[in-house]
């Protein structure tokens, strides 16, 4: 039954030149996982499984999760590591906070606690060098957390220095345009759960019909006001765009909310980078 609810899940595969990247890192290989949001329902166990199997098949340098653990309730995150615990990847597994993870004011703390018990480097406002010094990998917290403060952290990086950041939201990306980034890795968005072929993402759909219409008739397109506030560029809702002089990446997640998914199957990314 859950594959009716998820669809079956879809490894996707992307490689990328990267100006700068040195000669020793050529065909280094990254695994990107989003918005698991575990709790037995919107991510079962099995597709949670297939996506650690195809992870590891890999073989990954890195391994890169890009938020959302749980929903709200923290606690089955510690159910969760369990699973993740049989990730495995040759330089570390990195991952960044999403929305959900701080639905509480203690959600945080017990989430980056249970990840870091397992060995999974949580980043806030970090930068970290797991390959050497040629290649940073910058951990930012969520627009929305009150934490979010790239600034410093991308001002510490060299310029001539690559570099791959993890942010959860995609929006992000208009303010992160200052700064050189190779590659923005998101999600948060679930690639709209339901894409409607030839017209995109019902979420974006929805809210360009509801933007159309008189303040009186906008009830008749029923999208909850916390849509609008937490993403605004569905142009970007799934795969690869670019934002400026930069490259962003959004993944379409594993969780699923209801009504469930249709055409926009639950992802594991496989990237590999090229000298350019």
């Amino acid at each position: 039954m859950d594959r009716l609810f998820t669809g079956s899940l879809q490894v996707e595969y992307l490689t990328l030149a990267i100006a700068n990247l040195p000669a020793s890192l050529d065909g280094i290989r990254l695994v990107q996982l989003s918005d698991l949001h575990y709790d037995g329902f919107k991510l079962s166990d099995r597709l949670l499984a297939e996506a650690i199997a195809e992870t590891n098949q890999a073989d990954p340098h890195l391994i890169l999760l890009t938020g959302d653990y749980v929903t709200d309730d923290p606690k089955p995150i510690h159910r969760l590591v369990w699973h993740l615990k049989l990730l495995r990847s040759r330089a570390g597994i990195y991952a960044v906070l999403g929305n959900h993870d701080y639905y509480y004011p203690y959600s945080q703390g017990i989430v980056t606690e249970a990840l870091t018990k397992i060995g999974i480097q949580v980043l806030s406002n970090q930068v970290v060098y797991p390959l050497g010094t040629e290649l940073a990998i910058v951990g930012l917290p969520d627009i929305y957390s009150g934490h979010f403060n790239p600034n410093s952290v991308m001002d510490s990086v060299a310029q001539m220095i690559p570099r791959i950041v993890l942010s959860h939201s995609p929006d992000t990306a208009e303010l992160l345009k200052k700064w050189r980034v190779d590659l923005q890795l998101s999600g948060h968005t679930h690639g709209g759960q339901i894409v409607l072929p030839g017209v995109g993402p019902l979420p974006g759909w929805m809210r360009e019909v509801q933007s159309q219409l008189p303040p009186s008739l906008r009830f008749l397109v029923p999208l909850k006001s916390n849509c609008k506030k937490m993403f605004k560029h569905w142009e970007w809702a799934s795969g690869l765009h670019q934002v400026g002089s930069n490259l962003l990446y959004v993944n379409r997640g594993l969780g699923t909310y209801p009504p469930g998914r249709f055409n926009c199957p639950p992802e594991v990314t496989i990237i590999t980078l090229k000298s350019s």
